[in-house]
């Protein structure tokens, strides 16, 4: 047998000749391996408007999950008896015979603290999305004056 993947005659039983194709075991069967290609790119320009888009939708799931963890937060130290403790300790030093019950609850009560993190929120909302928009802005004019960022980016 060749090696080369040449068509050699082979003889049946029946004694007709039928050429037959051998192929190898080696590189001569398969294409070498490529290398991932690799191209360099320059970020010169960003859409103000796509990055205000962007950044109010990533601000509004920050806002969203900040109000989630406020409230998960705030049934763990309830669940753990944080503000009773709190409140035992307000009571030791102002002392009994003050007249006056303190109560955190009054300070700290579910509603209000949800309802100040959802004000929070809104309020991160409109900051994170104006700050975005500006951050772009300012690249724009930064990447006209120094040509931008240069990336190199490979294809595996």
């Amino acid at each position: 047998m060749s090696s080369t993947g040449e068509t050699t005659a082979t003889r049946s039983a029946a004694g007709s000749s039928q050429p037959r194709r051998t192929q190898t075991a080696g590189a001569a069967s398969r294409p070498a391996p490529r290398a991932g290609r690799r191209v360099k790119l320059m970020v010169s320009r960003v859409d103000p408007f796509s990055v205000m888009k962007v950044g109010f939708l990533v601000s509004v799931a920050m806002g969203i999950a900040l109000v989630v963890m406020t409230a998960v937060v705030w049934v763990l130290l309830s669940a753990m008896g944080v503000f009773d403790s709190v409140n035992e300790l307000a009571g030791q030093i102002i002392g009994e015979g003050s007249g006056e019950k303190f109560d955190v609850m009054d300070f700290l009560g579910f509603g209000r603290v949800v309802s100040l993190s959802i004000v929070i929120a809104v309020i991160d909302v409109f900051l994170l999305t104006a700050i975005a928009t500006l951050g772009a802005f300012l690249y724009n004019i930064v990447a006209s004056l120094v040509g931008g960022v240069h990336m190199t980016l490979t294809d595996d």
